[in-house]
């Protein structure tokens, strides 16, 4: 038997919409589809993990302000990432981990959901 893939990542959100245009604009993602009750968004590979944003219409029980990372998001320079998310007032956490096994940071989206940042 084959192993499974993850097919997506789900994150609830007040606003599906707005929410998109955040992870757009602040994590480079690209948004798939948005309707009134979720947005689709997609990384640079298109063979990786899609996220879902989940608003209140989709009545997924999970409300927003998520105080752990239900995903991560694997970005290609860290410590760059980490520089201009902090120059743009996002507040990313000191870099933390092992280089031998995973560095990190994590930040909050404007829903208060924690936000794991990786990279690798």
């Amino acid at each position: 038997m084959a192993g499974a893939e993850i097919g997506s990542a789900f994150i609830p959100v007040s606003d599906p919409e707005r929410a998109a245009e955040w992870y757009e604009r602040v994590l480079g993602l690209s948004i798939r589809e948005i309707s009134p009750w979720a947005a689709q968004l997609q990384g640079s590979d298109p063979d990786r993990t899609s996220l879902t944003l989940m608003g209140p219409r989709s009545e997924v029980a999970a409300k927003p302000g998520l105080a752990f990372a239900t995903c991560n998001f694997v970005v290609d320079d860290l410590r760059a990432t980490r520089r201009r998310l902090e120059g743009a007032d996002h507040s990313p956490s000191p870099v933390d981990g092992s280089a031998d096994v995973c560095l990190f940071f994590t930040m909050s989206d404007p829903d208060g959901n924690v936000l794991l940042i990786v990279d690798r």
